[in-house]
């Protein structure tokens, strides 16, 4: 498509932005108040929400390790035997 003037070109810009706004308000639903309405309060939390939910993939591979490590030295109490012996017996039973 050939826009020969300046105001048609920005015209033509229109239906982009409104998709871009509906897509950000879409990703702000279900937040209270009027941040699921105002675009610019719903960009500020969106933006905050997206790096809570970046930083809590990292959170939850470390809890993983530790319910692991825990459950492991528990095991290991129960059992009355060393971490590597548990391991290899661990691995018998899949073999």
């Amino acid at each position: 498509m050939v826009f020969l003037t300046l105001p048609c070109w920005i015209r033509s810009r229109g239906p982009d932005r409104y998709w871009k706004v509906q897509e950000l308000l879409k990703h702000a639903r279900h937040f209270r108040g009027r941040k699921n309405r105002c675009y610019t309060l719903a960009v500020r939390a969106v933006r905050r929400a997206f790096v809570y939910s970046t930083k809590a993939r990292k959170l939850k591979k470390r809890n993983m390790r530790t319910l692991w490590i825990s459950r492991i030295a528990a095991a290991t109490r129960e059992h009355g035997m060393k971490y590597p012996a548990l391991m290899d017996n661990l691995t018998k039973g899949f073999s």
